[in-house]
């Protein structure tokens, strides 16, 4: 007899949802983690009265109902609306590009100059069917704002020239032909007031939780406590990297407290330009309108992954697309062992999506 149903690798938000689901359904679960922390990359910490996102900016978001609904359950939101800007050469801009955007670009006033601005700038560029980033950006929002806000930021995140990136990556990247600069435009959006490491201990509450507990070191032992393994680790981690390692883009931070009580005037600013070598600011207190004298900034530097480095964005092209197909039908001929999250799954999710998905499984599997 095991002395666990489930062993829940990783505390995350997929691990914390399942583990939710799963207690109510009377299963005796054992979450592990091999960071000293709760919450995954969700996690924040208290700086100054701050709570700090320790891996970066974290936005709710989502137009489910029901996953709006159940995350209110472990937390009450606040009324956060993401409207980041950006910094180029010191001009500012609203984001997402809209009629703010192209009236300080161009001095147009209504959605119809706007629109012609932008067709003129993609007939001169001669652009009919869009083949990478460059041109899939220039004929959604002209050259201009191409080169301002788009190239150089999209180089530092990604590492490589727009030239060489898909351009699918840029089409969800929102354009309104309003004065709108709610980025994400979802029906329900907030930060949880107290942050997010207390909403996932709520949904940990009465879970047994072990931290510092590496997982693929001691694989076998840890199998043997439980009946089935629910694994939100990198995939390829999983099975050696055998087939070799799927490519990530990784993040640095540099954190720092800043003796006054409001240094950007916004939670987020964008540095546009290829020059500034980080790729934006956070400062974390706008998050949760905090007035506290003093105030947290982190600067983010993107970098490609290497073993060791948080892996935090999947490059889905197509060559680690095929790689991770082949990873995939490893995991799915894998007895006993449920992968999901960003990383099991080898997918760009959104807080929202990750929920969603977690109390899909954990329906069926609980069922």
């Amino acid at each position: 007899m095991k002395q666990y149903d489930y062993l829940i690798v990783g505390a995350g938000l997929f691990g914390a949802v399942f583990a939710h689901e799963a207690k109510k359904a009377g299963k005796k679960c054992l979450v592990i983690d091999k960071r000293d922390h709760i919450a995954g990359n969700i996690y924040t910490e208290a700086v100054e009265g701050i709570n700090v996102h320790r891996y970066g900016a974290h936005i709710f978001h989502t137009n489910n109902k029901a996953v709006w609904q159940y995350v209110n359950q472990f937390a009450e939101f606040n009324r956060y609306t993401n409207s980041p800007v950006a910094n180029y050469h010191g001009q500012i801009y609203n984001l997402p590009f809209n009629m703010n955007t192209f009236n300080k670009m161009w001095g147009v006033v209504t959605p119809a100059e706007a629109k012609a601005k932008i067709e003129e700038q993609k007939a001169a560029a001669g652009i009919t069917d869009p083949q990478n980033l460059e041109e899939q950006a220039i004929s959604l929002v002209g050259t201009d704002i191409y080169e301002k806000l788009i190239k150089g930021y999209t180089g530092k995140q990604w590492g490589r020239p727009c030239t060489e990136l898909p351009a699918f990556i840029i089409k969800r990247l929102p354009v309104r032909f309003t004065y709108d600069d709610n980025y994400f435009n979802a029906l329900y959006q907030g930060i949880p007031n107290g942050g997010y490491t207390a909403m996932v201990e709520k949904m940990l509450a009465g879970t047994e939780v072990h931290l510092n507990v590496d997982y693929l070191a001691d694989k076998a032992a840890l199998d043997a406590l439980a009946e089935k393994v629910v694994y939100t680790g990198p995939v390829d981690a999983y099975f050696g990297y055998r087939l070799g390692a799927l490519q990530y883009r990784s993040v640095r931070f540099e954190t720092e407290v800043l003796d006054t009580d409001n240094y950007q005037g916004n939670a987020v600013v964008n540095y546009t330009d290829a020059e500034t070598p980080y790729t934006r600011i956070i400062e974390h207190k706008h998050f949760e309108f905090g007035t506290q004298p003093k105030t947290v900034i982190s600067r983010e530097y993107s970098a490609e992954w290497k073993k060791g480095d948080e892996p935090y964005y999947p490059v889905n092209d197509e060559k680690n697309g095929a790689l991770y197909a082949q990873y995939k039908a490893l995991a799915d001929a894998e007895p006993g062992v449920i992968f999901g999250g960003r990383l099991g799954e080898y997918k760009y999710y959104d807080m929202d999506k990750v929920i969603e998905v977690a109390l899909d499984v954990a329906a069926k599997e609980l069922a």
